[in-house]
């Protein structure tokens, strides 16, 4: 896993199935871009001097009262700060902040057989590679990811809509520590079955 440092303006390549982990100051974006298309970015923050201080899906839908941000729309920590601001998506927004991060278990119930690279891993890892660590995975922001709802509840796993080179960025309300996953998902739609590189820049 790799890691990366703030201030940096050039394009930063994370490859396919990996994660890294960005220092970023109050007031700094970082933008993720679907280099390829269809590809699902598994996303956290954590306040970068209090790792039990992490961007929370459940507490920013409270706030925002809907499932999935839209530009302009500030999430929140599971302490109800303010975390990152969505200020910019190209994409036509689908995204997802209901499902956990990938594990081993999740590919072993899946049919996997041995190990099987996943999101959870890649978090713990990116983090690891700048010397830190988190007790637990919080449910990330799924970028990219297109997981339709119906009026019944139910909820299906389709292919994603992202084209290549579309792009969300995402402002730092605060210093934090964000880490990305390239999802290494290949048994389900989710990144419709070829995980591929990404692109990233913090300016």
């Amino acid at each position: 896993m790799e890691s990366a440092s703030p201030g940096r303006s050039a394009s930063q390549r994370l490859p396919a199935r990996q994660g890294i982990a960005a220092r970023l100051g109050a007031g700094q974006i970082i933008r993720i871009i679907n280099t390829h298309g269809k590809q699902v970015v598994d996303t956290w923050a954590f306040d970068a001097g209090n790792l039990d201080e992490w961007l929370s899906m459940e507490h920013s839908r409270i706030a925002l009262r809907r499932l999935v941000p839209q530009v302009g729309d500030t999430l929140l920590s599971n302490c109800r700060g303010p975390m990152l601001c969505m200020v910019e998506d190209t994409t036509d927004g689908h995204h997802d902040t209901l499902m956990a991060a990938c594990d081993t278990r999740r590919y072993q119930q899946l049919g996997a057989v041995g190990y099987h690279d996943n999101c959870s891993d890649n978090l713990r890892s990116a983090l690891g590679a700048i010397g830190l660590a988190t007790r637990i995975v919080p449910c990330p922001l799924n970028l990219f990811m297109h997981v339709p709802w119906k009026p019944d509840g139910s909820l299906s796993f389709e292919r994603p809509t992202s084209e290549p080179g579309q792009y969300v960025s995402l402002r730092a309300e605060r210093e934090l520590i964000v880490a990305l996953s390239a999802c290494p998902q290949d048994m389900i739609p989710v990144n419709d079955m070829r995980p591929a590189d990404v692109h990233f820049v913090i300016r």
